[in-house]
């Protein structure tokens, strides 16, 4: 499994990774979603860099050239709800994907909250057989979510190749994916923190990506 750390890089992901770090940010959700959007554009421009290509004739008013287009068959996935904005930030560079949309999340099993289940409840999305599948999701913290909607999404079909997208993921998150995914699997990160805490978040991070995008739930 490969995995491309954009945080080694200077790159203006850096810039917008600050301001979804910053707490007084943070209290514009406008702000926060347009942040994890734009970090999703970047990265879905880097990575279609290492799709497979071919030429097409396109006929112009004054004549004909060959440009090259992506052949991938492109499904982008998601995980509800804290997964929307940066999907829509994939979807506005390959706007010719389908989507999937799976509905995976954490539950406390005992009463400490250190420790958590994964349920996925719904599943909407197309076969992944013989698609380039990118799952996005913008925590990878222990890995199971992603692993779960993972695991969901395959049962539809092998897909082609496999992109994981996250905003910060962590060791133990990683670990996880090396176990499950296929070797050639590559994996993209704005940022990889040190670690997670006893309560399962991401430290340092930047909080609950759901709750900071759209509100605190129950």
């Amino acid at each position: 499994m490969k995995v491309v750390n954009f945080a080694e890089q200077n790159t203006i992901i850096n810039q917008y990774m600050a301001e979804l770090r910053d707490k007084s940010y943070q209290k514009n959700r406008l702000v926060f979603r347009h942040n994890i959007e734009r970090v999703g554009e970047m990265m879905a421009y880097e990575l279609s860099k290492t799709l497979e290509y071919k030429p097409k004739t396109v006929t112009t008013p004054l004549g004909t050239l060959d440009i090259n287009l992506p052949k991938d068959d492109l499904l982008v996935a998601t995980v509800l709800r804290a997964g929307l904005p940066f999907h829509q930030g994939f979807l506005r560079i390959f706007d010719k994907a389908a989507n999937g949309f799976v509905s995976a999340y954490r539950m406390y099993t005992n009463r400490e909250h250190t420790e958590v289940g994964i349920h996925t409840e719904y599943m909407a999305a197309p076969s992944c057989k013989g698609k380039t599948l990118i799952i996005v999701d913008p925590m990878l913290a222990t890995g199971g979510s992603m692993a779960a909607s993972y695991e969901a999404l395959v049962k539809t079909g092998k897909p082609h190749k496999v992109h994981i997208a996250c905003v910060i993921a962590t060791p133990e998150g990683l670990d996880v994916l090396r176990e499950l995914l296929p070797e050639e699997t590559i994996v993209w990160c704005a940022a990889i923190d040190a670690g997670i805490n006893a309560n399962k978040y991401i430290v340092p991070g930047f909080g609950d990506a759901g709750d900071l995008c759209y509100g605190e739930k129950l």
